[in-house]
Formats: C-alpha cells, sequence, structure tokens
C-alpha cells in the first residue's frame, strides 16, 4: 500500500540541479551550459540539468576506456564485483519512493506503476545479474586428443548505452546489469526529458563502491551527446531504445568509426488480436485497455493495434470502451490514478495529431481524442479508441506512443495473421482464443519477440524481450542479455 503523506511530502520538495557523473565525479557540462527539466505534472520548471556537449562525452567515454583498460572493475574477482552490485541494489530499494516520485515529476508515469516499474524493478534486475555473475563458465571444445581448446568469456570492453524517458530506471538496468555484471565499464545517455531519477539511481552506485569511470552519466541533446557516443573510438558496444530514425543514425555512426557493435530496440505497433472463442470478452477487455492504456500509452509493448475478429467486434469495442472509463486519468502522484500525464507538450501535440488525420479520413473517435486537464498546465490526453481503421492508415503503420487505439475488425484467422504482420514492426503482440491449437499456431506464425496468450503484458528477468524486423535486434533481459556484453576468445593449445 503506497503511502500517500509520504508521496506528499515529495510531491513539492526541491530538486537539486542535475550534474553529469563522469570519472566518479559530479560535474557541471564543460561549457556551463543547462537544459530546463519541465514537468508534464503542471508544465512549471523543475530544475536543470547540464546541456552535454561533445567533449563531455568524450571525457565520459575516455574515463571509461582508462577504467576499463586498468582492470579496476573488469579485473575483480566475481564475488567482488556481485558485492558492490548486492549494494547497489539494496540501496536502490532504500530509496525507491523518493526515486519514483522523483521519476514521476520528470515524466509523468502515475506512482502505482512507477513504484514497481522504475525503481523496484531495476533493483530487481541489478540483483538478477548480480547473482548470475559468477554462474557464466567457459567451455571446453570436443577437439582432437593432442588439443586442448578453450572458449573463455570476457567482458567486451566499453559500453555506450543510449536509452528512453518513458522507463528509465527500468530500461537503464537492462542495460546497466548485464553489462557490469559481465565486467565492462558503462556511459550512460538519459533521455533529455527524464534523466533526474537515473542521476540519481547511479550516483547510489558509485556510493555502493562502482569504482571512478566503471559508470559514467552525461545529459544533453541525442544529436550531440548521443552522437558523440555513437561516433567514439574509445566505445565498443553500443545498445539503445528508441525510434528507428534515431536507430539509423547510431548503426551509421558506428560504420563511420570503429564499427562497433550496435544493439537496438526500436519500439513496435503490437498486435492485439481477439478471437470470438475467446474465453472472456469481458476480461479480455479490461486487460486490453491497460495494455494500451497505462502510463498513457508510453510503453514499447504497448498493445496499440486492436484486432477483433468481426462476429464479436461490437460487442468487444462496448466492452473495452467500458473498461477504459473507468480508468481514472490525472494526477500521478495519486495513488488511485491508472494513466498519468504524458511526457511532454511536444509528445501530446504528436498524439493530437494522429487522432485529428484519422478524423479527417472518416475514422470514428469511439472514445477520448482531445487534451484533457489543460487547467492543470500538465500535459495530459484522454484514453483514446479509434474504430473502422484501415491497415494500412498511419494511424495502423507508425508508433503513436501516447494513450491511442486503433481497432480493425477481420474475418479470418489467416487474415488476423496478415494484418497483424503487415507492419515493420515486430516487439511485441497477443492472442486472446480458447482453442489451444489456434493459440500455438498464432505464436508461430506472429513475427513478433513476444506473444502474449489470453493476456497483455507481465514479464520478468527470466525471460528476453526483443524484436524482430525493424523493432530491432539482439535482447535485453534473462541471461541471454549476457550476450551482447561478452567476447568469446578461443584459446588453441597444442599438447
Amino acid at each position: 500500500m503506497l503511502d500517500q503523506s509520504a508521496i506528499e511530502a515529495l510531491r513539492d520538495a526541491p530538486v537539486s540541479p542535475g550534474q553529469h557523473l563522469i570519472d566518479g565525479a559530479q560535474r557541471p557540462a564543460s561549457d556551463d551550459g543547462v537544459m530546463e527539466v519541465i514537468s508534464p505534472l503542471n508544465g512549471t520548471v523543475l530544475t536543470t540539468i547540464p546541456r552535454g556537449t561533445k567533449a563531455d562525452a568524450e571525457a565520459a567515454c575516455a574515463a571509461a576506456r582508462r577504467s576499463f583498460d586498468a582492470g579496476v572493475w573488469a579485473g575483480l574477482a566475481p564475488g567482488a564485483r556481485k558485492a558492490v552490485m548486492l549494494k547497489w541494489a539494496a540501496l536502490i530499494e532504500e530509496n525507491a519512493l523518493e526515486l519514483a516520485v522523483l521519476g514521476v515529476r520528470d515524466n509523468g508515469t502515475e506512482i502505482g506503476m512507477a513504484l514497481k516499474a522504475e525503481p523496484m524493478s531495476a533493483a530487481g534486475t541489478i540483483r538478477y545479474y548480480a547473482e548470475a555473475l559468477d554462474k557464466i563458465y567457459g567451455e571446453i571444445a570436443p577437439t582432437a586428443p593432442d588439443v586442448l581448446a578453450l572458449v573463455h568469456k570476457e567482458p567486451a570492453g566499453v559500453v555506450g548505452a543510449i536509452v528512453p524517458w518513458n522507463f528509465p530506471l527500468m530500461i537503464g538496468a537492462w542495460k546497466l546489469g548485464p553489462a557490469l555484471a559481465a565486467g565492462c565499464s558503462v556511459v550512460l545517455k538519459p533521455a533529455e526529458t527524464a534523466s533526474l531519477s537515473l542521476l540519481k539511481m547511479c550516483a547510489l552506485g558509485v556510493e555502493a563502491g562502482l569504482p571512478a569511470g566503471v559508470l559514467n552519466v552525461v545529459t544533453g541533446e541525442g544529436a550531440v551527446v548521443g552522437q558523440a557516443i555513437a561516433e567514439s573510438m574509445d566505445v565498443d558496444v553500443l545498445v539503445f531504445t528508441g525510434s528507428g530514425p534515431v536507430g539509423r543514425r547510431l548503426l551509421q555512426a558506428s560504420a563511420a568509426s570503429n564499427m562497433k557493435r550496435v544493439y537496438l530496440e526500436l519500439g513496435g505497433k503490437s498486435p492485439n488480436v481477439v478471437f470470438a472463442d475467446a474465453p472472456d470478452l469481458a476480461e479480455a477487455a479490461k486487460v486490453s485497455a491497460a495494455g494500451i492504456f497505462r502510463n498513457s500509452g508510453q510503453v514499447c509493448v504497448a498493445g496499440s493495434r486492436l484486432l477483433v475478429e468481426r462476429g464479436v467486434h461490437d460487442e468487444f469495442v462496448d466492452l473495452l470502451a467500458q473498461a477504459t472509463a473507468k480508468m481514472k486519468v490525472g494526477d500521478p502522484l495519486d495513488p488511485a490514478t491508472n494513466a498519468g500525464a504524458v511526457n511532454s507538450e511536444r509528445q501530446l501535440m504528436q498524439n493530437l495529431r494522429f487522432v485529428e488525420e484519422a478524423r479527417e479520413l472518416g475514422r470514428e473517435i469511439r472514445l477520448g481524442g482531445q487534451r484533457i486537464l489543460e487547467e492543470t498546465g500538465g500535459y495530459f490526453m484522454a484514453p483514446t479508441i479509434v474504430t473502422g481503421v484501415e491497415p494500412g492508415d498511419r494511424l495502423a503503420q507508425q508508433e503513436v506512443f501516447g494513450p491511442v487505439l486503433a481497432v480493425i475488425p477481420f474475418d479470418t484467422e489467416a487474415e488476423a495473421l496478415e494484418i497483424a504482420n503487415g507492419t515493420e514492426f515486430g516487439l511485441a503482440s497477443a492472442v486472446w482464443t480458447g482453442s489451444l491449437s489456434r493459440a500455438h499456431r498464432m505464436v508461430r506464425g506472429l513475427r513478433a519477440g513476444v506473444v502474449h496468450v489470453n493476456t497483455y503484458g507481465g514479464a520478468d528477468n527470466t525471460v528476453p524481450l526483443g524484436g524482430v524486423k525493424q523493432s530491432g535486434n539482439g535482447h535485453d533481459k534473462s541471461l541471454h542479455a549476457f550476450e551482447k556484453y561478452l567476447d568469446l576468445k578461443t584459446a588453441w593449445i597444442k599438447l
């Protein structure tokens, strides 16, 4: 149970200006430039963060390189690295409410989701990889008797990590946990509109004992700081969660520099497929509403395309509208709120443009479609259901990253698969059916990294998350995440 009095005590607490974390020390931008942090709760200035320069990014990459080459972290015994990471996880949990409220004030996620999905999730992820790091074994190859072939698993080097604004702690930990557990040094670049909680969480890592230069954080504009990290000759691996156009620029930067390995999670347009034989249409509608409208739709795996078998289309849309109407949108620091603020005014305007375009095409705005609570100064949008959407509409093809759901009818299983797979994305998906055979056929047929069956959302660190097609490559979470941060070295020994 969330302590409302504790939340209220933190709601208006002063927020000190953010600072870079470079080589173990907090510092401003090299030219003292700052960026205002605008809270989406009320549109006011919360504090400032450094407007990082190319020189700042290069200094952080150089510090990471020095720390890695010196072996101050990579050279530690696994048990020593584990102890530091476990202490870090404990510190995150001790400061969980403060981290969560700070993050809500910065990016607008409702507090009920933020506490669980941000600091508590991040602590769990750091702890998971801490416990796993001394269980990664090398190999002995089955060679001829006169040869001993050993396969060593070694840290890949310096990792550049660029993370988005929707779940900065959770997604940041998905990168930091396995990278640091593997023995790498890291340069982290938070999103411009969600840096504060990550800066605090990483400072706790230094407090826990991470050596200077092992974890560096540089804030600022992606076109400056992110680009400099991507171009750095000191960076061996680049990991990114964000948009496709930025992902392409990072690949180009890698090719133009040292051809560093690049792993991308580039979002989705995830289909949520409801068949007439779904076990419980009312439950499916309730879960589907949460699957698109929690965190105001700002979730990479959000079920933003709803495909409904025509025989139950109207009934299901009615149930969905009823479930959505019961969701409370508003103050994200109120534990009763189901959906908080949109991250920024820019994102809100983009969401509304998608709705207006659908309206111009003659699609029905069944629910929502407008900005709400404008009197607060914050960036709030009503959960929006658009029906009559055609599979080729922009609303059905491009990621909105907002509380806007496109509803598309279908007649057959084959048609459902064709529509579901008919975008450039392939991150997540879902199918609702009472037929075990159909469920398995759909799991095989859906081109997505995740397929939910009779649910939407829900997973933990034991399973990988990654996409196919233009949703990216490589995986976060699970032991498979180590593959991005480890190199294989063969020792071929003649006996």
